[in-house]
């Protein structure tokens, strides 16, 4: 092996500049030389030039040829110079070597970037970041810059996540933040693809412990950001197989949280708490709602509460601007915010409703007065929430408050193409593609069905024609709103007004035509969330039919013909959809049932169908399953009903 450069070529790359007479052939030449002098002579030519030469850095073919003329195993030598802070000589040999990669990894395609060359040297640009007592503190930072720019490939990701210890730059995440977007970047390009004999999940699980270590004594807001944002990926179901399921480090990550929460909380610090905490309840539900809703207190008062009032204000102090800012530079971050925190109270809505319903809780999240404040703060919140949801949509697609689509005017052929004349929107989310729309009208949903609250259920029948066509979307081409819906619906459809919005917005038409269409495709692989929804749908159909005044419409009679054309299964069911079934039979029966004389025995031979239907599925739900006594409801009544035509 070579001995380590001495400092003879020095004088000469100092005094190297853009001016000079070396030809790339002459550094090749130095480069390519068997002797390490001679080499990092070249080395430091090479940096001169592409430093002050903008004519070779945007010369492609003339910087691979450089590039290949560097040899691995020499600047391999260079980044494990061992410590010698007194040497000079060491501290040159490091740094040049750092600041030759990072410029040829900014300047190479992408092609170049994934050979053996950049990935191979990883390791040892990991293990430099030790060496930070002989480097300078701008080659830590070419060096993290490197390392995000080689991870931000597959092979380079891949490279990262196989190195055992990366104790080396978590130590530093606190005071640089490059580290948690070069792991974000890494993780999220090695899900899919993990290497060879990595446990990807344990690799996350150790150094995400080792981030939650090293960020101790600090604020840890960057930390919060970092995880907030890569918990929460679009897609989640790749995440889920690498990260851990009950990890150590979450109750630290926690009180985090909980120190920013209680000491007066900067702009970017209740960002990062907000994103975080839905991040961590979305990932680990059962946990996370336990370690931020349980009965911690700070001065007397729960932290659950200090939590979820600090959301609510910054949400009612924030919403009512948001529309002013829709196409501003802070959109997207304020929106993310406040689509966290609506993310937040669903789920605390959601814990203190069980904790009031499920005995297991042996106490209450929080005193009586406490839950009051919360109580009228939610509603209050609310509010003003469908308010917005309100001028949003008005301002996206209606262009006027309730106007009928039929009534809208005609699209405007503009250069960002079509639009409607009357409506205005944000030029990269329309209302209806803005996660915060679907978290909000989430959060609204969920209240409005669980607190009885008839004045704000009225406001909200107001949104009826938005809701109804929000339902409408395509879940593959945009965001999937139809629960959040039926869940708001199924509030709605308590008020005479709601039923007579519902209904007068072609709202029965629509659910039933998605009923059947779940109805159509009820085999054995359909998906739980369509079975679901199926229940809901009928839940908001029931109530309407359960009100109506007059005989039950021909129109709705229309179920009936399908139900009775419905085969019976001959498989095993699952309960899932077993309850669907019982569901679905509850509303035909309803319907027979408050439809006239003369129109039951227009579809008497759908109604014996369906007593037959009903009688199969019976003598199919086992003697102790909850659903028999409903089904044998459903039974005795077709069957009077059967009988009379």
């Amino acid at each position: 092996m070579a001995s380590n450069p001495q400092v003879p070529g020095m004088s000469l790359a100092q005094d190297a500049s853009a001016g000079d007479a070396a030809s790339v052939d002459r550094i090749k030449a130095l480069l390519e030389a068997k002797d390490d002098t001679q080499r990092f002579v070249g080395l430091a030519l090479l940096k001169t030039v592409l430093d002050n030469s903008q004519d070779l850095r945007q010369d492609i073919p003339a910087l691979q040829a450089l590039w290949h003329s560097l040899s691995p195993k020499f600047l391999d030598r260079l980044l494990m110079t061992g410590p010698s802070p007194s040497n000079q000589n060491a501290r040159d040999m490091l740094d040049l070597a750092v600041s030759v990669l990072h410029t040829f990894a900014n300047l190479l395609p992408d092609q170049d970037r994934d050979q053996p060359k950049f990935i191979e040297r990883l390791p040892k640009l990991v293990a430099a970041v030790l060496q930070r007592q002989l480097s300078s503190g701008q080659t830590t930072e070419l060096i993290l810059q490197l390392l995000y720019t080689l991870v931000s490939r597959p092979d380079g990701a891949r490279a990262l996540v196989a190195i055992g210890d990366l104790s080396s730059i978590t130590e530093i995440a606190p005071s640089q933040p490059i580290v948690l977007h070069l792991l974000c970047n890494a993780w999220l390009n090695t899900m899919t693809a993990p290497p060879d004999n990595v446990d990807l999940k344990s690799h996350v699980s150790t150094t995400i412990q080792g981030l939650v270590s090293s960020f101790r004594s600090t604020d840890a807001v960057t930390l919060l950001e970092f995880l907030g944002t890569f918990l929460r990926q679009a897609d989640p179901a790749p995440i889920l197989q690498i990260i851990p399921s009950h990890p150590k480090w979450l109750k630290a990550v926690v009180g985090y949280i909980q120190n920013l929460v209680t000491s007066r909380p900067t702009p970017e610090a209740r960002s990062a708490y907000t994103n975080a905490a839905a991040s961590l309840l979305q990932t680990y539900p059962s946990e996370a709602q336990i370690l931020l809703f349980s009965d911690h207190e700070k001065d007397g008062k729960p932290f659950a509460y200090l939590f979820v009032n600090l959301l609510l204000i910054d949400i009612r102090s924030t919403v009512p601007s948001l529309l002013e800012q829709l196409n501003s530079s802070t959109y997207s971050t304020t929106s993310r915010r406040l689509a966290s925190a609506f993310d937040v109270i669903c789920f605390f809505i959601g814990y203190l409703v069980r904790s009031l319903d499920d005995e297991a809780f042996d106490k209450l999240v929080m005193p009586p007065e406490s839950l009051l404040k919360l109580r009228k703060g939610i509603s209050e919140t609310m509010s003003v929430t469908l308010e917005y949801l309100r001028d949003r949509w008005d301002a996206s697609v209606a262009g006027a408050m309730g106007l009928h689509p039929d009534a809208r005017t005609a699209t405007a052929e503009v250069s960002t193409g079509s639009r409607l004349t009357l409506a205005w929107d944000s030029k990269d989310n329309s209302a209806n593609q803005d996660p915060f729309t679907l978290s909000a009208v989430r959060a609204l949903a969920l209240w409005l069905r669980e607190d009885e609250n008839e004045t704000l259920r009225g406001e909200a029948t107001g949104l009826t024609d938005m809701l109804l066509e929000l339902y409408q979307l395509q879940p593959n081409d945009a965001l999937d709103f139809r629960s959040p819906v039926l869940v708001a619906f199924e509030a709605l459809v308590t008020l005479e007004q709601g039923r007579e919005m519902l209904l007068n917005h072609n709202g029965w038409e629509l659910l039933s035509k998605d009923l059947v269409s779940i109805i159509h495709k009820l085999t054995q692989d359909i998906e739980e969330r369509d079975l679901s929804r199926g229940i809901e749908i009928v839940r908001v159909l029931l109530a309407i039919a359960d009100q109506e005044a007059s005989s039950t419409p021909e129109a709705w009679m229309d179920l009936i013909t399908t139900v009775a054309a419905w085969p019976v299964p001959d498989y095993e069911q699952k309960p899932s959809m077993q309850e669907f079934e019982v569901a679905a039979l509850q509303l035909c029966c309803t319907l027979i049932v408050n439809a006239g004389v003369g129109m039951r025995n227009r579809f008497k031979h759908s109604i014996s169908a369906i007593v037959g239907l009903a009688t199969t599925l019976n003598q199919r739900i086992p003697p102790d399953n909850p659903m028999i006594e409903a089904m044998e409801d459903v039974l005795e009544t077709l069957n009077t009903v059967n009988h009379s035509v």
